[in-house]
């Protein structure tokens, strides 16, 4: 049993990163190249599928009947034979039945002398037509070097192909430091994006404006004396659409879009690394003007002096060489290198000084008019029906990101699909929010009588808790239907998107999420395992609240660096109080949330009768059911002023 996420529900959702089909590759690859074992086994393969296929053609020929001489005379004289063909030594007889049948003469002698000594007479075999067909030279040494050209030819292909393995493992060899950035053409509208196709991302878009602007038009910005930020570092979390972003710059621009990720550069060999990053800097200076984008570059660009050998290792030489590749670039060089990274912490200084990654672009998650935008551009090939309200999926949506939009929207037209309907409903996307952050329904995952009931005191004790609390979130949907690996959950989310918490909404959200646990002991007298997801979240609330927001009335605003093997940056004692005042925050929010539920247990009673009945409850009926207890629901402050 488990609420739903709180703050940015969408984090605990699953990412789905679409990946723009690769143009062509910069350089030379020579991948899937076959092995030398494979290259012999194929080889006799082939040598032995000849041979069967000679065998079987061998067999199906039928060979003429071979007859003596003496048979021969006698045929003749007794006028069987139709005519004769003699070639060298061998004698082609065809019969006047069509029979064809050979036979050798004497090769001392000629076929007349032959034949008259077997008593055919000369006027007899002049009856018969006779034909002399010299052997060619051609087919007397074809027979004769046959099997030996054969064995050659089957040779010279077995060395053929040990040839090209080992020019192939050489030519590997030659290529390994060889830059395997993908290459986008700009000319290539299937792969080409703009800024049309970002949306948010307003502030990041207006950064990068000038950007286009100088590959497309350098001479403007050269001839004021003003030099182009030479590396543009996006910041962001996951899903954000940092790639999506240095990608629409080269298609706005119209220039070639050098991508590659940090990992790629680092191999086992030291040097590797540092002679990709020479070769991708020279492919790009020749395609100029042109963008590098290196996604990912936290994991070759960390902080240096951590690493093994004295600083000597393979990720910090290809470092250096990024290092000095922005060194060297000249402003008219006119290519620009775009990086990507959700943890800019972790970077060398040095490679965001001035002169390098000076321009640093921040890209937040999209807010509800962001989100909304960006529904509308996953859905412009997707048929929606006439209900679809997408301001209204926005707005249960907050701490989405651009990429778990798109994962909705698919998972939307999946359930469509599936169900065998040509349009996509609104009940289609209000399942996938559900589905993307928390998992499918379990259907076959049935509770017994009693599971049911606890299940739905614990999640009632979550909703009425959070609708009693000031700060805490308000309820849009409660349900008793197993969805991943929670047996129900609660979906609260705010009105408003937020930027900040305070400590008031800390402690209610602490409150409202240990309402289930309060619940269970209340009502059974007794507690389960179904709670231990919402302890887990709530303790490590209560120590950010405590070591890193300074939100302790006992230890005051002090921010606690993290305890880890070998690095203690506070005291045995520090750490005592620390967990003392974890326990004394937890404590706290279990005692109101106890004190809620006895105050309104009626409300309790009806919220759980509801849900054993229904299984599902959304946020209209349990407004109502707090109306009839008496207790008023959680409105915005404009629908309390009558603005909407």
């Amino acid at each position: 049993m488990a609420t739903a996420p709180q703050k940015k529900p969408a984090i605990k959702a699953g990412k789905k990163k679409g990946a723009a089909p690769e143009a062509r590759r910069a350089g030379p690859g020579f991948r899937g190249k076959p092995s030398f074992l494979g290259n012999l086994v194929t080889t006799v393969l082939i040598f032995l599928l000849l041979m069967s296929l000679y065998s079987l053609v061998d067999g199906f020929i039928q060979p003429n009947e071979t007859i003596p001489l003496s048979a021969v005379a006698s045929d003749v004289t007794a006028g069987k034979v139709k005519s004769i063909v003699v070639h060298g030594d061998s004698l082609d007889l065809t019969y006047a039945d069509g029979v064809v049948k050979e036979s050798q003469k004497d090769p001392s002698a000629g076929l007349p002398e032959t034949l008259a000594t077997y008593g055919v007479t000369p006027e007899q075999l002049m009856k018969v037509p006779m034909t002399v067909q010299g052997q060619s030279g051609f087919d007397f040494w074809f027979m004769a070097l046959a099997p030996t050209l054969l064995s050659l030819a089957f040779v010279a292909i077995l060395f053929w192909f040990l040839t090209r393995q080992v020019r192939g493992a050489g030519m590997q060899a030659l290529s390994f430091g060889q830059s395997k950035a993908r290459v986008t053409d700009p000319a290539d509208a299937a792969q080409r994006v703009t800024f049309a196709d970002v949306a948010g991302a307003r502030e990041a878009k207006e950064e990068l404006v000038e950007i286009v602007d100088f590959l497309r038009n350098p001479k403007k910005f050269l001839d004021i004396g003003a030099r182009i930020p030479k590396g543009i570092i996006l910041m962001g979390a996951p899903g954000t659409g940092k790639t999506l972003l240095a990608r629409a710059v080269a298609g706005e621009a119209g220039v070639p879009f050098f991508s590659i990720s940090g990992s790629e550069f680092v191999e086992m060999f030291v040097g590797v690394g540092a002679s990709r990053v020479r070769d991708l800097f020279q492919l790009a200076k020749k395609a100029a003007p042109a963008i590098i984008f290196v996604d990912e570059i936290d994991a070759v660009g960390r902080a240096r002096g951590a690493g093994m050998g004295g600083g000597n290792d393979e990720r910090e030489q290809t470092l250096n060489q990024i290092l000095v590749e922005m060194d060297g670039f000249e402003p008219a060089e006119k290519v620009v290198v775009i990086a990507a990274t959700n943890r800019p912490d972790v970077l060398d200084p040095a490679l965001l000084r001035p002169g390098r990654f000076d321009r640093r672009v921040t890209i937040d998650l999209p807010d509800r008019r962001d989100r909304e935008e960006i529904l509308k551009i996953h859905a412009q090939k997707k048929p929606l029906g006439p209900d679809v309200a997408l301001a209204v999926i926005a707005e249960r949506t907050p701490g989405f990101s651009g990429a778990e939009l798109y994962s909705l929207m698919n998972e939307g037209a999946i359930l469509a699909a599936r169900e065998n309907r040509n349009e996509i409903t609104q009940y289609d996307l209000i399942r996938s929010i559900e589905k993307v952050m928390l998992g499918p329904e379990r259907k076959s995952h049935l509770l017994s009588k009693r599971e049911k009931e606890l299940t739905a005191y614990h999640e009632a004790g979550h909703a009425l808790v959070s609708s009693l609390l000031e700060h805490a979130d308000p309820v849009h949907k409660i349900s008793i239907i197993s969805r991943g690996r929670a047996a129900g959950y609660t979906l609260k989310l705010p009105f408003d998107d937020r930027k900040m918490q305070s400590k008031k909404q800390f402690l209610d959200d602490i409150a409202a999420t240990l309402g289930g646990y309060a619940a269970e002991e209340l009502l059974f007298d007794d507690v389960t395992t179904g709670p231990s997801n919402d302890l887990r979240v709530i303790t490590a609330l209560a120590r950010e609240m405590v070591t890193r927001y300074g939100m302790s009335d006992a230890l005051g605003p002090i921010a606690f660096g993290e305890r880890e093997l070998g690095h203690e940056p506070y005291s045995e004692k520090v750490a005592a109080e620390i967990d003392a005042e974890v326990s004394h925050i937890i404590e706290g929010a279990k005692a109101r949330a106890i004190k809620a539920i006895n105050e309104h247990r009626d409300a309790l009673d009806a919220i759980a009768k509801e849900l054993i009945e229904k299984e599902t409850i959304e946020r209209i009926e349990f407004e109502k059911i707090l109306l009839a207890n008496g207790i008023m629901p959680k409105k915005r402050e404009e629908d309390e002023s009558g603005a909407v």
